[in-house]
C-alpha cells in the first residue's frame, strides 16, 4: 500500500493526508490519530474504501475530494459528523448516496458534491442547466432535510419548503453510461478527471472551491475544502 508517515500533517484536532496515491486508509493512521481526529482531509489520494474510518471516533469533518470513490462507498456510523466533502469522485446515483449518509451520518449539515456525475451542473455535463441543478437540491434536501450548506450555497427557507412538497418527485436520472464516466475518470491515474477550475487541483494548495460556476469560494487558507459559516463573516 502507497502512503507513509510523511504523509500526514497534525494540527491540533485537524489531520491531512494527501497525494499518498491510497487506495484504502491505512492501519497507521486510524492508530495514532483515529480518536484525537475531530477534521480529516484524505484529498488527492485514490481511495477506493473508508472501512477504516471505523477508527475515527469522535470525527466532525471529513474531506475526500479528488478519489475514486463510487456507488459502493460505504461510510462506519459517524455520530458527530457535520461536515463533509466529496467532490470530484466517481458517484452517480445520488439515492443510494443519501440513503446511506442519512443512516450513517445523523448531525450532517455541510455537504459537497461537486465535480460528480450525480451532481447535474455544467461542471460535468454541458447538457445541464440550472433548472437540473435545483431539482438535484431539492431532492438532497428532501432525502437530508437537517443540511444547512449544500455545494456553494446556503439552503435557503424557500428550497427547504419545495423540499418538503415536491423533493420526492425531484430525483435526478442517473446517467445513460456510467463506464464511459468511469473510463473518462481512470484513464489517467496520475491526474483525475476534474471538471473544476486548474486552481483546485493542486494538492500542496489545497484551497476550497465550492461552486456551481457563479458560486465560487477560494478559501484563503490551503487547509482543504471548507463551507463559510455565519460566525466565520
Amino acid at each position: 500500500m502507497a502512503g507513509s508517515e510523511s504523509n500526514v500533517v497534525v494540527n491540533g484536532t485537524q489531520v491531512s493526508f494527501l497525494e499518498a496515491n491510497c487506495e484504502e486508509i491505512p492501519e497507521f493512521l486510524g492508530e495514532r490519530y483515529g480518536k484525537i481526529a475531530k477534521r480529516l482531509d484524505l484529498s488527492y489520494n485514490q481511495l477506493r474504501s473508508l472501512e477504516a474510518l471505523k477508527a475515527f471516533t469522535s470525527l466532525e469533518e471529513l474531506i475526500v475530494d479528488n478519489n475514486l470513490l463510487g456507488n459502493d462507498l460505504q461510510l462506519p456510523r459517524l455520530q458527530h459528523l457535520h461536515t463533509l466533502t466529496l467532490n470530484k469522485n466517481l458517484i452517480t446515483d445520488i439515492e443510494i448516496l443519501l440513503d446511506h449518509l442519512s443512516e450513517m451520518t445523523p448531525s450532517l449539515e455541510y455537504l459537497s458534491l461537486l465535480g460528480n456525475e450525480a451532481c447535474p451542473n455544467e461542471l460535468v455535463s454541458q447538457d445541464k442547466d440550472e433548472d437540473d441543478y435545483q431539482r438535484y437540491r431539492y431532492f438532497v434536501l428532501h432525502k437530508l432535510p437537517n443540511l444547512k450548506f449544500l455545494d456553494a450555497r446556503k439552503v435557503t427557507r424557500k428550497e427547504f419548503e419545495e423540499a418538503k412538497t415536491r423533493g420526492a418527485f425531484m430525483k435526478v436520472v442517473k446517467p445513460k453510461d456510467d463506464k464511459e464516466s468511469l473510463g473518462r475518470k481512470g484513464a489517467s491515474p496520475e491526474m483525475p478527471y476534474t471538471p473544476l477550475p486548474s486552481g483546485s487541483r493542486d494538492p500542496k494548495n489545497h484551497k476550497g472551491v465550492f461552486a456551481k460556476c457563479q458560486y465560487i469560494y477560494y478559501g484563503k487558507h490551503s487547509e482543504g475544502n471548507r463551507f463559510i459559516r455565519d460566525d466565520q463573516l
